[in-house]
């Protein structure tokens, strides 16, 4: 039996783009390139190095956001993943991570799955939580933050690795795993992969197709929400040191006075 691997992925605004809140506190998506999450391309790269190793597997990408939110998919695709699906809905705007989790979780039920993979966290949100939420709407074990990860006999296993010691996990299958940016580079698309991206299904869903009412999700439905935002000071001018012999004793009280020292 194939062993049915799902990969959440986001689509999110480019780190090195200027960044900024919309008029509703909420993340202004418009106002900047967006792209596959890179801590998400670790998940990916994770679930194809599975996939590789077992007799047959199958692996969906799935992502909950704006029409642009293909391109992550697609991203993903090109990679070596065989198929999508993609939840679009208006009334996803605002969702905060109960909500989207509730959302993934439906998608993921409605895909079919043996083994959820995710990022240890999204570059925009930052929030870590989702993969936790996630398993226990699933109702499965979850081992996360994982620098290594491998499939056999029916279990997941991989290593956790803390400030001080690393830990050997594992759970049964079903089961979800999230994967650090320690997990080993993710793989660049080929142009022979990024040609069969387009050929590659791509399932799209909304709410109504996942039993989902709309006022469990978007603003409305938010446990959480900004309530006040205002954009980072301007960085002030440095102090200049003009070194006319007592250079380094100034520098030294510059850096007692600050605690440097």
């Amino acid at each position: 039996m194939s062993l049915r691997i799902v990969v959440a992925v986001k689509y999110v605004p480019d780190a090195t783009g200027d960044r900024h809140f919309a008029d509703d506190l909420t993340t202004d998506r418009d106002a900047v390139d967006g792209l596959l999450s890179e801590l998400d391309e670790y998940a990916v790269e994770q679930a194809l190095q599975i996939a590789e190793a077992a007799d047959d597997a199958e692996i969906t990408v799935l992502t909950v956001g704006p029409a642009d939110a293909k391109d992550a998919l697609r991203k993903a695709l090109s990679m070596g993943a065989d198929k999508a699906v993609h939840v679009e809905d208006d009334a996803l705007h605002g969702t905060d991570v109960m909500g989207t989790s509730l959302v993934l979780a439906k998608a993921i039920e409605h895909a079919g799955f043996d083994l959820v993979v995710t990022g240890m966290a999204s570059t925009d949100g930052t929030a870590g939580v989702v993969p936790a939420l996630l398993a226990e709407r699933l109702g499965i074990p979850q081992v996360t933050l994982l620098s290594e990860v491998a499939v056999s006999g029916g279990k997941v296993t991989g290593r956790r690795d803390g400030d001080a010691a690393s830990e050997q996990v594992e759970a049964s299958l079903p089961a979800l795993v999230s994967v650090t940016d320690q997990s080993g580079e993710a793989r660049y698309p080929s142009f022979k992969g990024i040609m069969a991206a387009k050929k590659k299904p791509v399932e799209a869903l909304d709410l109504s197709d996942l039993g989902i009412d709309a006022a469990d999700v978007g603003l409305a439905g938010a446990w959480t929400a900004v309530q006040e935002a205002a954009a980072r000071p301007a960085r002030s001018a440095g102090t200049i040191v003009k070194d006319e012999g007592e250079g380094g004793k100034q520098l030294a009280a510059f850096l007692a006075e600050h605690k440097f020292i």
